[in-house]
């Protein structure tokens, strides 16, 4: 996770590739406080993506297979996992 952790505080997230393990991914969509990636060198043919998200000053990575469904899903759980986090934490 620390070529992630690097690549997050370079803050080039639109000009800069990232590795997750042995995948590499390119930044699609940046938002507040998360941003999505598509696995560029993925062997599934259905492709590969990541969402990362701040909560705090925790990272919280998604990985999915698949495309627009798969991303949605994605989003969904990280989106209700970040929700509890931040009910426990305060």
């Amino acid at each position: 996770m620390q070529p992630l952790l690097d690549f997050v505080k370079r803050g080039n997230l639109q000009t800069e590739l990232f590795s997750v393990g042995l995948n590499q991914h390119l930044v699609t969509s940046i938002h507040e406080n998360w941003f999505c990636a598509r696995c560029i060198n993925s062997t599934k043919p259905e492709g590969e993506g990541v969402i990362v998200m701040q909560i705090g000053a925790c990272l919280l990575v998604t990985m999915y297979a698949g495309s627009l469904a798969a991303a949605s899903q994605a989003m969904v759980a990280a989106d209700q996992f970040a929700i509890q986090f931040n009910r426990r934490s305060h």
